[in-house]
């Protein structure tokens, strides 16, 4: 999200909550770099689906929407995967042998 919709996230919860929710200096300052981080349209959901239950306003907790975490090590074995399929059947089988060969080897 950028400062543009937090903004325009804290001005539609004073307008949810009105006389219960006012934005300062001080609470704009904490609150719009941290909405920041935030994603805007399911934080927008996520007010709205809260306006509808509770009378008091939002905490940041209570609407935050964070996009997911990059998982470097599931795009590292979705490539592997992928190099494993273009590995022939032949040398597949031949790892296979010499595994198992390994492995009578060792229990001996």
């Amino acid at each position: 999200m950028n400062y543009d919709q937090a903004v325009e996230v804290l001005q539609m919860i004073r307008e949810l909550y009105p006389g219960k929710f006012e934005v300062s200096k001080t609470k704009a300052a904490v609150m719009i770099p941290q909405l920041e981080k935030m994603e805007f349209e399911p934080v927008k959901k996520k007010l709205s689906e809260y306006a509808g239950q509770y009378p008091f306003p939002p905490t940041l907790a209570d609407i935050a929407v964070y996009p997911p975490i990059k998982n470097p090590y599931l795009e590292k074995m979705k490539k592997w995967d992928q190099e494993a399929e273009e590995v022939s059947d032949e040398t597949k089988q031949l790892l296979q042998e010499k595994l198992d060969e390994l492995i009578r080897k060792v229990s001996k």
